[in-house]
Order: structure tokens, then sequence, then C-alpha cells
């Protein structure tokens, strides 16, 4: 279950100036559907629903999430069955319509979709056992996926071969994927986030998962907020893809990778430094109808 090596996980180099270099670790090719954090956070949690006894996941999140799009897939591939409760109860008649819903359903997944207001008490007793009256015993997952098991799978992110680099960069929507790569990085590596959100709440969140403190997190890459753009941002992903062949999503990574090139340019990495940026996959976002120059999609 969760076999990582279902394909390569390679790594391309960019070089800049001062001798720093820029890898990408290509978590996004992990798994087709299952892809990059979300891989590595569904990976104990499956395995612990299995080891229970337990044939289905409930989880939560929004109409173009990664996090459900690949929940779907797993319960497919694994064998389990999947509920989803998701944002906005508007989409209930509609959800064929959404790539990302249209998918998760064709994997198998049951939906539940729910006012804003009743999301909101989505972590209340209540609000759960509201659920386990409903769909009977499930084994639950909490929205984005990032609980102890999700961090225990993002440290296996990080290899023995990755202490060579000084820098480890990485996207941050609900913290996780972060708090894993810096449980595993070594005692001279500094590890950047780059928070999809607004907002200060991120730090506490991480430091209730870690002990170390070589991380800080680089919050003036959101372009606004989560799922934010501009036509800046739209280029720069355009051009990445033109030059490198990587597609980068305008929600999570590509506004990392958009940071780490800017921080280069403003010399904020020393002489020499090598910088390892995490690809967490992400593509769900371009579902989301952005007006872009990426005509491949």
């Amino acid at each position: 279950m969760f076999d990582e090596k279902y394909i390569p996980n390679e790594v391309v180099l960019l070089s800049f100036k001062n001798g720093v270099t820029l890898s990408i670790k290509r978590e996004d090719l992990l798994h087709a559907e299952i892809s990059g954090n979300k891989f590595r956070k569904l990976k104990y949690n499956f395995i612990r629903a299995k080891e229970l006894g337990l044939q289905t996941i409930l989880t939560f999140g929004g109409a173009y999430s990664n996090h459900i799009a690949a929940t779907a897939a797993a319960g497919k591939e694994f064998g389990f069955k999947t509920i989803g409760i998701i944002r906005g109860e508007e989409l209930a008649q509609k959800f064929l319509e959404n790539p990302t819903l249209k998918k998760a359903h064709e994997n198998g997944m049951t939906f539940k979709f729910v006012t804003r207001e009743e999301y909101r008490q989505k972590n209340t007793d209540v609000f759960i056992d509201k659920l386990k009256t409903e769909f009977g015993v499930f084994y639950l997952i909490p929205e984005g996926g990032t609980n102890a098991l999700a961090i225990q799978g993002c440290r296996e992110i990080l290899k023995k071969e990755d202490q060579e680099f000084d820098y480890i960069c990485s996207a941050v929507g609900t913290g996780g994927t972060l708090a894993g790569i810096i449980n595993a990085t070594g005692v001279k590596q500094q590890v950047l986030g780059f928070p999809a959100l607004k907002g200060d709440f991120l730090t506490e969140v991480i430091n209730g998962f870690v002990t170390k403190r070589n991380w800080e997190l680089i919050a003036n890459y959101h372009f606004g907020g989560y799922a934010k753009t501009n036509k800046e941002l739209l280029d720069f992903l355009a051009t990445f893809y033109d030059k490198t062949g990587i597609l980068l999503d305008p929600i999570y990574t590509g506004k990392m990778i958009f940071g780490v090139i800017d921080l280069i340019a403003k010399n904020y990495f020393p002489a020499q430094s090598k910088i390892l940026a995490i690809h967490t996959g992400g593509l769900q976002g371009w579902n989301a109808n952005f007006d872009s120059k990426l005509v491949i999609l």
C-alpha cells in the first residue's frame, strides 16, 4: 500500500548567480492521482484504518480540494469506501460540472454538501456525532489531511541524499507537510515555508508538531490570499513551464517557486547555497478556471 516507487521521484537542477543552485524534488510524480504531499499524508492514515478494520474513510474539503481528489483515488485503489463532506450546499446540484468533484465521484466518493456555516462546525463533537449517525462507523481524516500520522508520512519526503542541501523550501497550506519536513532535517539545514493563506495561525499549528527551530515562514508571496492570483504569477508559471517542462499550480507550489526565485534575485541566500524546493503536487488548482497562458490545460 502506497508504494512510492510507482513513479521515479526525480530532482531537477537549476543554476543561478553566485553559485546558488535550486533543485526541485518531484513529489508530484509519486502517483498519477494520489499526488505529492497528499500521498504522504494519506499513507499512514490508510494503514491505520486498515489496522483498525475500518472500511470507510470520511474527510472534508472544498470544491477544488487536492485532498478530496486524492482521498477518493486512494479509496478506489486500496478498497475503501470514501465520504467527502463538501463546503458549499450550492454544489449539490451541479457537482458533475466541477472537474475535481466529478473525478472524485467517478472514483467512488460519496458526497454530503453542507453550508459554510455548518462546515465551520466540522471539528466539533456534535457535528461529528451527526455524521456517525448518518454514515455509521468511519475513519476520520481532517480537512487537508494534517494530523500526527500525516506528519509521519511527510517526514519521508526528505531522503538521506537530501542532507547535502542548505535550504529546504515548501508551500504551506495546513502546515502538516512543513512540519514533517522540519522533523526530517539535518542539523545544518534551514526550512522555509511559503504560506498560501494570509494570517499568523500557522506558526502555532506547526509549533504543535515540531521541536526544532530551524524554520521560518516567508509570508509575502501569497498574492493576496488563498486561491488569489494575478497576471504576474500566471505569466511566471507559463514561462517556467516553457523553460523547464514542469507544471506548477497557481495556489501552492507556483507561489513558492516564484518566491524562491525572487529571493535568489534579491540575494537572500548566501553564495553557493544549495536549495531544495518540494513540488507537492496541488494541480487540482488549475480546475478553478484561472485565466492563463498555459494552453496545455
